[in-house]
Order: structure tokens, then C-alpha cells, then sequence
């Protein structure tokens, strides 16, 4: 988690699929690597077709670790959803008395 100032941040890519994968990380660069080393270079090479085989390893040896996470996906068609700065909420920020108030003139409860 990292922030410049304020609240902390995170970085988290969610895969689609029978079993979806989380992974967090501290910032969108850290994510890239993470996504290009525990799903890209995880995969089976016999199971990806020779062409797109070649373009993610040069891209992961090449350290594009954005390419070679699309063209994975590409060949895959595992689909991942990335976010690469959301902020982490903590007792301090939402605490009981604050997600009261908030509730009470939230746009839910404007009877316009």
C-alpha cells in the first residue's frame, strides 16, 4: 500500500473465470510484475499457440510486462480486471459515528 499523503492506496487485478484469482499489491507497477510472474510465466508454454508463445516470452524477458499480460489474455481468453489505485479504507476513516451520518443524507434517502 502507498500513498503520497492521505489515505493509503492498493493496486488489485481480479481474474474472471470458474476460479477467479485476486492479487494485491502496493502500486500498478508492482501489479504489472506480479500479473507477469505468477499468471503469465505460471502458464503451461503447450498450452498457449506457438505465435503468441514466442510474443509473451520476448515481452517477459523484455520486462513489458503490460504486453505480456495482454497478449496472454489474448491467447487465453482469461479475462482481468486491473485497478491500479484504489483507496484503502481503516476504522479511523469510516467509523460508526461517520457511516451514520453519512447514511442519513446519502442520496438513497432523498425523497426528491
Amino acid at each position: 500500500m502507498s500513498g503520497t499523503g492521505g489515505a493509503p492506496r492498493i493496486a488489485y487485478a481480479i481474474t474472471h473465470g470458474a476460479d477467479p484469482r485476486v492479487f494485491l499489491a502496493e502500486d500498478e507497477h508492482v501489479l504489472s510484475r506480479l500479473l507477469a510472474l505468477e499468471l503469465v510465466a505460471a502458464t503451461r508454454s503447450d498450452s498457449l499457440p506457438s505465435e503468441q508463445l514466442g510474443a509473451i516470452r520476448r515481452a517477459l524477458l523484455e520486462e513489458r510486462w503490460a504486453y505480456a499480460v495482454a497478449t496472454w489474455i489474448g491467447a487465453t481468453e482469461t479475462y482481468v480486471d486491473a485497478y491500479p489505485s484504489e483507496r484503502v479504507w481503516s476504522e479511523r476513516d469510516l467509523d460508526e459515528e461517520r457511516t451514520s451520518l453519512e447514511l442519513r443524507v446519502a442520496p438513497i434517502f432523498d425523497d426528491a
